[in-house]
């Protein structure tokens, strides 16, 4: 409880990746945000797979514990053009999936059209323009850093009602090209 006696509700946001994987957390208390931290889990490019995975899943461990956040959301790995690289960052998205849920989370999962949409106002924004809403929306003073911003990018979405995108099976609502339909 804050010292309104509203709830508040601290969501981790995570953008993976086998390079950088972002993080942001903030609070929400009713319609208010709060920023409380960000930054980037590193991965060493000369390490294994399996190792690298392993640094994703252990720091986001150490956040969960650290931090105690209610809710985690993850943005979905879309398909680019290089299939290897599509499954390397699909297999960092599992490990950082798999570090949030094996630390009693439940993980909402939001598209990057969906996120710009609830953050922006347009699916199709870019990173800059992200990053320069985050930044207002959290009162900060300076934009965070590309992947801490599409992660608390992803909070934020989570925060503005994603809690229940991430959860449409039997409310009539569903997901069709990043965008939410009513209906079939």
């Amino acid at each position: 409880m804050n010292g309104e006696g509203k709830p508040v509700l601290r969501i981790l946001g995570v953008d993976p990746g086998l390079r950088i994987t972002g993080f942001g957390l903030i609070a929400k208390m009713g319609n208010r945000l709060g920023y409380l931290a960000s930054g980037c889990i590193r991965t060493d490019a000369k390490a294994s797979l399996p190792a690298r995975l392993g640094t994703i899943h252990a720091a986001l461990r150490e956040l969960v514990a650290e931090h105690r956040p209610d809710q985690a959301a993850v943005e979905i790995v879309f398909v680019n053009v290089n299939p290897q690289s599509t499954l390397l960052l699909g297999q960092a998205r599992g490990a950082a999936i798999t570090g949030l849920v094996s630390s009693g989370l439940e993980v909402a999962e939001y598209t990057a059209l969906q996120i710009k949409q609830a953050v922006v106002g347009n699916g199709h924004a870019d990173k800059l323009q992200v990053q320069h809403m985050v930044r207002r929306l959290l009162s900060l003073s300076a934009d965070p850093s590309p992947d801490a911003a599409d992660a608390l990018a992803c909070a934020i979405a989570h925060a503005h009602g994603g809690q229940g995108l991430g959860r449409l099976p039997g409310t009539g609502l569903h997901v069709r090209n990043g965008r939410l339909i009513v209906g079939k």
